[in-house]
């Protein structure tokens, strides 16, 4: 599994609800109306779920999940939950839910 073939496939599907590819802290990353809501860095793709939701609880709960930290300082990001490529069959519903949030 190659994570930017997969976040290009990812970009392609979700193009007709508004989702286009872009950067964020110059990684790949997906956005909607000016927002990115997920974004690739090394082999995990993180997604803005927002703290205290269920689907940020039930990511972060994943083996090997944690919080996004793109500048790799120890200075995660709360919201954000990043998913190792192990997880990539979860990527879609996630990328799904974090555009969803945006509205």
């Amino acid at each position: 599994m190659n994570p930017d073939t997969l976040f290009d496939d990812l970009a392609t599907d979700l193009a007709p609800r508004g989702a286009a590819a872009g950067t964020l802290f110059g990684k790949r990353a997906l956005t909607a109306e000016g927002k990115a809501f997920a974004c690739l860095k090394a082999d995990a793709l993180a997604f803005k779920l927002g703290q205290g939701t269920p689907a940020h609880a039930e990511a972060l709960a994943l083996p090997g999940a944690e919080l996004f930290d793109p500048s790799g300082k120890e200075k995660p990001f709360k919201d954000w939950v990043a998913l190792p490529i192990a997880h990539a069959a979860r990527w879609p519903h996630y990328a799904e839910t974090a555009l969803n949030s945006l509205k």
